[in-house]
């Protein structure tokens, strides 16, 4: 069994922080509005968004341990205060610690394909995940996602349009001020397109019921260190 790496940088949060906050916005010095990397890699993309938007927070969330010690060390080398790191499985961290219309956007950078047809279930972005964030949402608030993998671009076109969170397109670019992650980079310099999604949350009036994770959903085992609050 590969062995974890103890995350020290005062950036980083163990879900034993987490809980003991009360609330994730109390992670932060300064009240703003809150956004979440989900898949944060090596930190290119998140450090980049957060030096260009530091009138807001974020949260750049990982399942890798590796991920987020090397996203914690370009954070730090940045000297950037206005993001957190956690190291959990973005639908059980969400359902479990945030509030309804908590989070002002969501960033989905190349997420795994799962390319074989037998794993497609195991996505993230479908049409139970579309619920999860239009529940997480401000009125307002922004889901920006993207792939490379044209079959999955295709599959999450095709979903059925969701009441309360606006389809605003796919295009074969981001827009020119999106930074780039790692593997956007690679794709670009390979000359492939990346597949770029936009949606909105409108106020449509409606209440949602809150999402519940399904039976026997299986949340990544971690290991955690202590850190502070603010």
């Amino acid at each position: 069994m590969q062995r974890v790496i103890p995350i020290t940088s005062p950036l980083f949060v163990p879900e034993t922080s987490l809980k003991a906050c009360g609330a994730p916005e109390m992670l932060f010095a300064h009240q703003q509005p809150l956004a979440m990397e989900i898949g944060c890699g090596i930190g290119d993309f998140i450090t980049a968004l957060a030096a260009q938007t530091p009138q807001w927070n974020f949260l750049a969330v990982d399942i890798y341990n590796q991920g987020c010690i090397k996203t914690c060390r370009r954070l730090t080398e940045a000297a950037l205060e206005n993001v957190r790191v956690l190291r959990m499985e973005a639908r059980a961290l969400l359902t479990s610690y945030f509030d309804e219309a908590s989070i002002a956007a969501f960033y989905i950078n190349c997420p795994d394909p799962w390319p074989k047809k037998r794993h497609h279930y195991r996505r993230l972005v479908n049409a139970e995940f579309l619920r999860i964030a239009r529940y997480f949402l401000v009125h307002g608030g922004e889901m920006f996602f993207c792939t490379d993998f044209e079959s999955y671009a295709d599959e999450v076109e095709q979903l059925p349009q969701m009441p309360g969170l606006e389809f605003l397109g796919r295009t074969a670019a981001t827009p020119a001020e999106y930074p780039h992650s790692k593997y956007m980079r690679r794709f670009l310099e390979k000359g492939l397109p990346i597949h770029f999604f936009h949606y909105r949350k409108s106020d449509d009036g409606a209440r949602y019921e809150r999402p519940q994770l399904a039976p026997g959903f299986r949340r990544p085992r971690t290991r955690t260190e202590e850190t502070s609050c603010g």
